[in-house]
């Protein structure tokens, strides 16, 4: 018989094994081994004995690439430093060096595109590397994917004509293309995208003739101001007096306007400074108050993923984080994080930049050639490339700057300016708190704040006692928190902080329904059926986005894999032991109800890829695809 001492060891051990893994029901558990055998041989039959496991591999060209370990128990010093690389840095939780195979790649030979304009003549004649006889082009283009097209469907016609991966259902037996005329006049005058990128404006900021009017005269104001506080801290005050022909009235005050930092020498109670000071209430005004915001998620907050998730209940929706220089450049695909959709109704940008005049133009660019209802700063961007340049987290720590960026955007945009932060760059130094009250001063109009510091990451649990106290401070400036939000009940909890509302990352891209979980106050065991018909809706807002050519078709599915490998972290509330799910417990292996269930539980690409073929059908010979996180953020 075993005695109390030993009993407790097992016990611990136990105990140290589970560490981490969510709950689940005893009768759903399985092995690695046992799991991936069952998926492979059920995906076998299915597919009438023509895939194996070796087959799986080849077809995604998945070289040494392996699904996450397991999670480890915490280690001591020695173990923990073995776990680093040669130069003593930890490993990150990204893919850096992963291949970036280009869309266009996937087709041997296009169709010209002269071909699509009637036939006209190709301005590149002799010299042109592309299809000219349609029939060519036919017997060397991919098989279509299915029997109807969403375009067509949808807008009465597909502009990508024979060269979509659906053309059978728009294109007759001699190679026309057919319309709908009853949905193309329905559709006549609706735009469905916003913030689309014209060539006019284009060339125009190549040729750096864009007029960055309202941008100068703050600039300017910003550097005589810097050129007088020079002048002061040499005590040359007179000569400043002298330079100006002015003299100070006795008894006269220097109040300095906090839209334009421009000194304005007034004497009485009253003055012009104090009539402008009301004006921004002229601005567009946002309600943010009790709101659940979609935060700004790079690579995966796409325009298609958004899209979805405003069907489930999300309120505000953010664009991918934009680079203010590349923006300026007119960088079509910096642009393109800037689209938005009718279905936004509360719609802002994310820029990120670390200097007043490139962040004060930009502003000013968006706010003229673009239609959002705010605009946000990013100042929690943690990655080392934005963060060693001062942008990022790095703004934080450089208030002077920040200060003049802040003021600067709000004094050529015509709607709120928001900004994003972390709780501060050091783990145990939390500077968030000091930065919220001089925020009210600048004229921030709502803060997001993140309950975790740059050093952090993920690997701890959000600070929300931190973000409450950081909420009394920024009223009556709205604060939104953001960090580990996955289901209701952890929303309520969230709200219980005194927050003006919730901003929700990982948990929407674990599970896009969780906007509507909040709203109902429930938690919803979803079916795999039901989750597949929120990838095909992901899928056909692709196709409408990036295009349902063979192009189209790769960009749809990359960005549906990179999507997949979050998404495979949800576990079934019908599956639990403990209901809800936790953000930080990793899955352990288990089997669902039925095989699809199974199959969207996998770590293993190649599975995410098979979930891909079938709503989008078999990847190209040269497919690769490695995912950008390694999904090693449960620690």
């Amino acid at each position: 018989m075993m005695d109390r001492a030993a009993e407790e060891t097992v016990d611990s051990k136990t105990d140290a094994a589970v560490k981490g893994e969510a709950a689940i029901k005893q009768r759903f558990l399985t092995t690695k081994e046992k799991f991936h055998e069952f998926v492979d041989s059920e995906w076998q039959s299915l597919n009438g004995g023509n895939s194996t496991k070796d087959e799986k591999s080849a077809d995604s060209n998945e070289t040494n690439v392996e699904e996450p370990d397991a999670k480890k128990a915490k280690l001591d010093h020695e173990d923990r430093n073995k776990d680093r690389k040669a130069d003593g840095k930890r490993f990150r939780g990204q893919n850096k060096s992963r291949p970036h195979t280009k869309p266009t790649t996937y087709e041997e030979k296009r169709l010209c595109l002269s071909v699509f304009k009637e036939n006209k003549e190709c301005p590149f004649g002799e010299k042109c590397h592309f299809h000219h006889n349609i029939s060519d082009y036919m017997s060397t283009k991919p098989a279509d994917i299915g029997e109807r097209c969403y375009l067509y469907e949808a807008f009465g016609k597909c502009a990508y004509g024979l060269t979509c991966r659906f053309a059978k259902a728009h294109t007759t037996p001699d190679f026309k293309t057919l319309e709908n005329a009853d949905v193309i006049k329905a559709c006549e005058g609706k735009t469905s995208i916003k913030n689309s990128l014209s060539k006019d404006l284009q060339n125009r900021l190549r040729k750096h003739s864009v007029d960055f009017k309202k941008s100068a005269e703050y600039l300017k104001t910003l550097s005589n101001n810097k050129e007088k506080s020079k002048q002061q801290d040499n005590g040359d005050v007179g000569a400043a007096e002298a330079s100006t022909g002015e003299q100070q009235p006795p008894g006269a005050q220097t109040q300095v306007n906090p839209e334009i930092l421009t000194p304005v020498k007034t004497v009485g109670p009253l003055t012009d400074v104090d009539v402008i000071k009301l004006r921004p209430c002229e601005r567009k005004q946002v309600d943010f108050n009790d709101k659940l915001y979609l935060a700004p998620l790079t690579t995966c907050g796409n325009l298609p993923f958004r899209r979805v998730c405003k069907r489930f209940g999300a309120d505000i929706t953010c664009g991918e984080m934009a680079m203010c220089t590349n923006l300026l450049q007119g960088q079509q695909s910096e642009w393109a994080l800037l689209k938005r959709h009718e279905s936004e109704d509360v719609f802002g940008v994310q820029i990120e930049g670390c200097f007043p005049d490139t962040m004060t133009r930009c502003a000013e660019l968006i706010n003229n050639n673009t239609e959002v209802d705010f605009v946000d700063i990013n100042s929690g961007c943690p990655i080392d490339l934005v963060f060693k340049k001062g942008g990022g987290c790095g703004l934080m720590t450089r208030t002077r700057k920040f200060e003049e960026i802040v003021k600067g955007m709000n004094y050529v945009l015509d709607s709120p300016l928001t900004v994003k932060i972390r709780t501060g760059v050091h783990e145990k130094s939390n500077i968030a708190h000091k930065l919220i009250p001089e925020m009210k001063k600048w004229g921030i109009s709502m803060i997001t704040l993140h309950g975790r510091s740059r050093e952090q990451r993920y690997t701890k649990l959000a600070d929300w006692d931190y973000i409450s106290t950081c909420s009394k401070l920024a009223s009556p400036v709205p604060l939104f928190g953001n960090g580990d939000i996955l289901s209701y009940e952890d929303a309520v909890k969230a709200k219980e902080t005194g927050v003006s509302g919730i901003m929700i990352a990982r948990g929407a891209l674990i599970k896009p329904w969780i906007f509507t979980e909040i709203k109902e106050r429930r938690h919803w065991d979803i079916s795999s059926n039901e989750r597949l018909d929120i990838l095909r809706d992901f899928t056909n807002f692709g196709l409408e986005h990036w295009g349902s050519d063979t192009r189209g078709v790769e960009k749809t599915r990359s960005f549906m894999l990179e999507w997949l490998s979050f998404m495979c972290r949800y576990i079934p509330v019908g599956l639990l032991e403990r209901v809800p799910q936790r953000i930080n417990e990793r899955p352990p292996y288990y089997t669902g109800r039925d095989y699809l269930e199974s199959l969207m539980a996998s770590q293993h690409v190649g599975d995410w890829v098979r979930i891909s073929e079938m709503l989008l059908g078999p990847v190209p010979k040269n497919f690769n695809f490695l995912p950008k996180h390694k999904a090693n953020a449960y620690k």
